[in-house]
């Protein structure tokens, strides 16, 4: 069976991980680039905690020793479906069996003023540019010629109130406060001002009211404005408006307020629900298709548990690619056992807010956790949970030291920034 997986995210790696070596599958798995990313931090890589490297790891070193998985780092620009082919900016694919694994990426619901200003944080290269950016405000800052333009510096917006927001919002209110007034003592840091902005009526919405309460009592008790049931209008690179009129000098706002999938050309659009997400049934295989599937983000399914489609967590991908890669042995094998359907097993979720602060609710049994006892839960399931022991090293002792020193080492500028220019839009 020839099986494409397009994406290497959650899903898309660890389906081809439990094909790898399994006799009757040749895999080619296609990406963007050559590496698994840990989204789960990305808000760590653009708040300098961590390096890029730490949470990356190489696609081609996972599958070391592979018989039937190859890697082709590629973009696929059509699937012709009537074919059985994608085509990619390398050539052409044929395929029996395509999984689309590509995942999501920022949704600005159509706002250009948003797109053109503001800062994403979906890639590697975008929470570099973030880092960029935060830290070339600081060092104009210090120059700065009047008090307008300082505090315009000095002023970061966050939008966005979901577990990305909260985390990103903690990390640079604990910035603030441990590291930024050792690097810049000519800063007054009592004016740095973080606004988290959420359209809904509280943080954490899709968690539970406890965790709500306090993600937001943690994040004010830090000195974020939290502002809820507030939605952005518009952003110029030095002005956010609001939908009720108020307006924000800020020369930063980070957008964490929306993902959409990421649908390759050539899929019917018949079959594209809310968020940009492809229609599936309960194998994850396409509606009215016989041999595409998609897993993970990008994916849609309703039931009777979750009416507007599974949420697009990587626990989610992962355990849609555990049963397709059972169901797609029972299918090479010809086998006449009835094909396995998905049923997610939320095991709960989490977020952390800051230092010794994290909100944990776990499923089964319904329990909800605070505090420091969260944070030490929050720190080993992304640790589990990253690539490589390596990689887990350098992350723990990454933490540790900062931890113990309140400093961090990674604010580093490699590059000359251009304020009119943000890249990987």
């Amino acid at each position: 069976m020839k099986v494409i997986i397009i994406g290497a995210g959650f899903g898309g790696l660890r389906l081809a991980r439990k094909l790898n070596n399994k006799s009757g599958f040749d895999v080619t798995l296609i990406d963007k680039h050559n590496y698994h990313a840990f989204q789960p931090l990305f808000y760590q890589v653009a708040t300098a905690g961590l390096d890029a490297s730490n949470i990356s790891f190489p696609l081609r070193k996972v599958f070391h020793g592979s018989k039937n998985v190859r890697i082709r780092l590629a973009e696929v620009r059509q699937v012709i479906t009537a074919q059985n082919k994608i085509v990619t900016n390398i050539g052409e694919f044929d395929y029996d069996v395509l999984v689309i694994a590509t995942g999501a990426n920022t949704n600005f619901f159509g706002n250009q003023s948003i797109i053109d200003h503001a800062l994403p944080m979906k890639t590697t290269a975008e929470a570099l540019e973030l880092r960029y950016r935060f830290l070339h405000n600081f060092e104009k800052a210090v120059s700065a010629k009047n008090e307008k333009d300082l505090q315009s510096l000095m002023t970061i917006i966050v939008v966005g109130g979901g577990p990305t927001g909260v985390e990103l919002s903690g990390a640079i209110a604990d910035m603030r406060h441990y590291v930024l007034p050792k690097d810049y003592p000519e800063l007054d840091f009592s004016k740095m001002t973080i606004y988290l902005l959420e359209g809904q009526g509280k943080t954490l919405g899709t968690m539970s009211e406890a965790s709500s309460e306090d993600s937001r009592r943690y994040l004010e008790k830090m000195g974020v404005k939290v502002m809820t049931n507030s939605t952005l209008k518009e952003y110029d690179g030095v002005k956010a408006t609001l939908q009720n009129g108020e307006t924000i000098d800020a020369a930063t706002l980070i957008w964490a307020a929306g993902v959409k999938g990421n649908v390759p050309e050539g899929i019917d659009k018949d079959l594209i629900a809310r968020g940009n997400r492809i229609k599936v049934n309960k194998q994850s295989r396409v509606e009215g298709s016989a041999n595409i599937y998609a897993i993970g983000d990008v994916s849609y399914f309703e039931n009777e548990a979750y009416p507007n489609g599974h949420p697009q967590l990587s626990p989610v991908a992962i355990q849609q690619a555990d049963v397709l890669a059972e169901n797609l042995r029972l299918i090479e094998s010809k086998s006449d056992k009835p094909l396995k359907e998905f049923i997610y097993n939320d095991k709960g979720s989490m977020a952390t807010v800051g230092r010794n602060l994290a909100v944990v609710d776990l499923a089964k049994p319904k329990l909800h956790f605070r505090g420091f006892i969260a944070w030490i839960m929050w720190m080993l399931v992304h640790l589990l949970l990253t690539l490589g022991v390596k990689n887990r090293f350098s992350i723990f002792s990454n933490w540790v030291y900062n931890y113990f020193t309140y400093d961090q080492n990674l604010r580093l500028i490699f590059r000359n920034y251009d304020s009119n220019k943000i890249a990987a839009k």
